[in-house]
Order: C-alpha cells, then structure tokens, then sequence
C-alpha cells in the first residue's frame, strides 16, 4: 500500500509538470480522493489505469526533456543553425504533443469511471478553477 501511494505521489508530480489547464493529477490526492467517496471497485480501476500509462507517461516525459535540452542547446550554439534550430523545435513540439495526448487518454479513462456526481463534484475540487 505505501509503494502505491509513493507511486502515485511520484507520478502526480510528473504528470503535473504538463497536464493541460482543464485537468490535473487528482487521484494521487488522498483528500480529494475520499470527498469523492470512491467505490473500492473504482479504486483498483484507477489504480490500474495508472499504472498502465505511467511507463508511457515517464517516456513522454523524458522526450520532452530532451527536445527542451536540445533547443536550449540550438539557442546557446554559436553561430546559431537555424535549420537545427527549427528542427529541434519540431521535436519538441511533437515531444510535447505526445505528451498531451497521453495525458489527456489517461484522464479520459479516468473520466469514464467516475460517476457524474463524483465528475461534478471533482470539478469543484479542482485548484485554480475558474469561477
């Protein structure tokens, strides 16, 4: 159990670093988590979600990681090689949409399990939200 929670603590900072606006690693939240009165069966399903995308998740990162180090390191050359320069900057992109998009997967399996009121109610949970 406390290898789980590690894990998860673990993976919500990595998740935060990029997760768009709209969501955010609320699972990893002990609080948030019994406010929103799971099921145990929904608990093992998130967990099990988790899971599934945190070896992808840790390699998008890790793409990101490096497209930003690359294009650091185009902008810091001298000369600087423009066509490098862009290229690196495509990468990043594509790091970065990679990234967004698993993220995004993951929080839509984790949409689908929660019950509209438990949906509702973690919206009004949600730090930062627009009033």
């Amino acid at each position: 159990m406390l290898r789980a929670v590690v894990f998860m603590l673990a993976l919500t900072g990595l998740v935060d670093a990029q997760m768009p606006k709209s969501l955010y690693p609320w699972w990893g939240n002990k609080l948030v988590v019994r406010q929103l009165n799971l099921s145990n069966k929904q608990v093992e399903e998130i967990r099990a979600a988790v899971s599934h995308y945190q070896p992808q998740l840790l390699e998008d990162r890790a793409k990101v990681l490096r497209a930003e180090q690359n294009l650091e390191d185009q902008f810091n050359g001298e000369p600087v090689d423009q066509a490098k320069a862009n290229q690196a900057i495509e990468q990043l992109i594509t790091a970065r949409t990679g990234l967004t998009r698993t993220l995004s997967e993951l929080s839509l399996k984790l949409r689908v399990l929660l019950s509209s009121a438990q949906w509702q109610q973690l919206q009004h949970l949600r730090p930062n939200r627009p009033e």
